[in-house]
C-alpha cells in the first residue's frame, strides 16, 4: 500500500491470500502432499520381492526338512541316554516346541521390520540389526553390534559343526577299517588327519551350483543309511522296562544341548523363507514351518526313543557306531554315512566362507583374490581338522557345540530380538511376551553354562583316563623288557 504523486491511495501488491510461510517464526507444516502421504499404500514386502527362481511351498518344506534332518538325528539315542525314556520323550517335545517358536518369532520379526525398513527381505543378521535400529531409542546404537555379532556367531556355529562332521567321518571309518584291517589299527585322531586332503580339495569349489551333485549324492546315501539303521534298531527290541525312565538331573544339560544341536536349523530358515514364491505360507497353521517341525520332532523322538531301548547305556554319539561289527550290511551303513557327511561338508563350508570372504574381499587387491581364497579355505579346513583331532569324542563334542553356539543363536538371540522389537509396540496382556522371552533366555543360558560345563568336564575326565592307561601300558612294557 502506498500513495501516488497526487496523494491518492494505491493498493499495490495486494493479495487476498495470507502468506504465512513468509514469517520465519511460523512455518506451516500443511502442504498439498499431505493428502498423498495419508493415502499412501502400506508397504507389503512380499509384493516387492523379485526372486529369479522362487521355491514352491513344497520345495521350501523339503529344504527345511533337509536342513534339520542330518547327522544329528543319529545322535538322538545318545541324548535319550542322558534323559531316560520318559523325560527324553517329554523333553524332545518341549525343546522342539521352543526351537519352533524361536524360529517363528524370528521370521515374524523379519517380516515386520521389512515394512519399517521398506525392504523386500532380510537375512538373519539383517533382521537382528533392524530390530534394534527400529526399536526403542536407547537400543538403536546397538544395531550394528547386533548385526555383526549374529554374522560372526553364524560363522562360528557352522565352523563348529564342521568339526563335528570330521569326528563323525573319522569314527565311522575307524569302526569299519578296524574290523577288516585289524593289523593297521589307527587312532581317531589319525583318521581325522587323513580327511584333510579330500576336504581341502572339495572345499576349493566356490560355486554353489557345482556343489549340487555332491548334495544330491549325500541325500541318497543318508536315506539308505537311515533305512539300514532303522532295520537294526527295530529288530529284536528288548523290553522298555529295562531302561531308565528318568536319568539323573546332572545329565540333563547334555540331553538339552544334544537335542538343540540336532534339531536347530536356524541358519537356513531366513534364506528358505526369502526364496519362497508365497512367503505368507511359511508361518500360520498349517504352514511350512509347523509341518516341517512336526515331522522333525516326531522322527527325532522315534529314533531317540527306540534307539535307546535297543542299545541302552551302551549307545554311542552316533547310533551307526552301535551297529554289528561282523555284518556287511551294518558296516556298509557306516561307510555310506561317513561319505554322506564328507559330501555335505563342502556345502556347510560354503556358509562361513561366504561371510569371511564378504568381510575380506574389499581389503584384498583383485589380482590376489584367487590365491587369498585358496589360502583361507585351506587354513579353515586345517583348523577344523586340528580342532576335531584335539577333541575326538563325538557325543561330548556335539553337546558342547549345541551348548555354546546353537543355544545362543537359536534360543537366546530370537528371544532378545523379539523383546526389543515389541518393546514399544505391544508386549501383550500383562507383558506376557516379555516374561515368555525371559524364560526362553533362562533356558538358553542354562543350556549354555551347564551344557558346556558338563561337556568340558567329560572331556577332561576322558583325557585323564587315556593318560592313565597310556602311563600304565608304558610302565608294563618297561617291566616286561626288564
Amino acid at each position: 500500500m502506498g500513495k501516488d504523486e497526487k496523494g491518492s491511495i494505491v493498493l499495490d501488491n495486494f493479495n487476498s491470500t495470507a502468506n504465512l510461510a513468509t514469517n520465519p517464526g511460523f512455518q506451516s507444516t500443511i502442504s498439498l502432499a499431505s493428502k498423498g502421504v495419508i493415502n499412501e499404500k502400506a508397504y507389503i514386502p512380499f509384493e516387492h520381492r523379485k526372486v529369479p527362481h522362487p521355491n514352491s511351498s513344497i520345495g521350501s518344506l523339503v529344504h527345511l526338512l533337509k536342513s534339520s534332518l542330518g547327522s544329528g538325528i543319529l545322535a538322538m539315542p545318545a541324548a535319550f541316554k542322558n534323559a531316560g525314556l520318559a523325560f527324553g520323550t517329554l523333553g524332545t517335545i518341549i525343546v522342539g516346541f521352543i526351537c519352533t517358536h524361536c524360529v517363528y518369532v524370528l521370521v515374524k520379526t523379519s517380516q515386520e521390520v521389512c515394512v519399517d525398513a521398506k525392504k523386500p527381505s532380510m537375512g538373519f543378521a539383517e533382521t537382528c540389526g533392524a530390530a534394534f535400529e527400529f526399536g526403542p531409542k536407547r537400543m538403536r546404537p546397538w544395531a550394528n553390534f547386533a548385526r555383526t555379532f549374529t554374522d560372526y556367531a553364524l560363522t562360528c556355529t557352522y565352523l563348529a559343526a564342521l568339526c563335528v562332521y570330521i569326528v563323525f567321518i573319522a569314527e565311522n571309518f575307524k569302526e569299519v577299517l578296524d574290523e577288516y584291517m585289524p593289523e593297521y589299527k589307527l587312532s581317531v585322531e589319525t583318521y581325522c588327519a587323513l580327511t584333510l586332503v579330500p576336504l581341502v580339495l572339495i572345499c576349493q569349489i566356490r560355486n554353489l551350483k557345482w556343489l549340487v551333485p555332491f548334495s544330491a549324492i549325500a541325500n541318497v546315501l543318508l536315506v539308505i543309511c537311515f533305512a539300514i539303521t532303522m532295520y537294526y534298531i527295530f529288530s529284536g527290541l528288548p523290553n522298555p522296562a529295562e531302561r531308565e525312565m528318568v536319568a539323573k538331573a546332572t545329565q540333563w544339560p547334555l540331553f538339552i544341548s544334544t537335542v538343540i544341536f540336532a534339531m536347530e536349523g536356524i541358519g537356513v530358515v531366513m534364506p528358505v523363507e526369502n526364496d519362497m514364491a508365497k512367503p505368507e505360507q511359511f508361518l500360520g497353521c498349517p504352514g511350512v514351518l509347523n509341518i516341517a517341525m512336526t515331522v522333525v520332532i516326531s522322527l527325532y523322538g522315534i529314533v531317540g526313543f527306540f534307539g535307546y531301548i535297543k542299545y541302552g547305556d551302551d549307545v554311542r554319539g552316533s547310533v551307526t557306531l552301535n551297529l554289528p561289527q561282523d555284518e556287511v550290511l551294518a558296516q556298509s551303513a557306516k561307510i555310506l554315512m561317513a561319505l554322506a557327511i564328507l559330501f555335505t561338508y563342502s556345502l556347510q563350508f560354503y556358509v562361513p566362507m561366504e561371510m569371511i570372504w564378504r568381510k575380506l574381499e574389499s581389503r584384498v587387491s583383485v589380482r590376489y583374490h584367487n590365491i587369498t581364497q585358496v589360502s583361507i579355505r585351506t587354513v579353515a579346513v586345517v583348523g577344523s581338522v586340528a580342532l576335531a583331532a584335539a577333541f575326538p569324542d563325538l557325543e561330548l563334542f556335539i553337546s558342547l557345540c549345541g551348548a555354546i553356539f546353537l543355544s545362543t543363536l537359536g534360543l537366546l538371540t530370537p528371544a532378545i530380538v523379539d523383546t526389543v522389537h515389541n518393546w514399544d509396540r505391544n508386549l501383550g496382556i500383562c507383558n506376557w511376551i516379555l516374561y515368555k522371552n525371559i524364560l526362553i533366555a533362562i533356558i538358553s543360558l542354562v543350556a549354555l553354562f551347564a551344557g558346556s560345563y558338563v561337556s568340558i568336564k567329560g572331556m577332561i575326565e576322558k583325557f585323564e583316563v587315556i593318560e592313565y592307561l597310556e602311563l600304565n601300558n608304558t610302565t608294563l612294557a618297561n617291566d616286561t623288557m626288564v
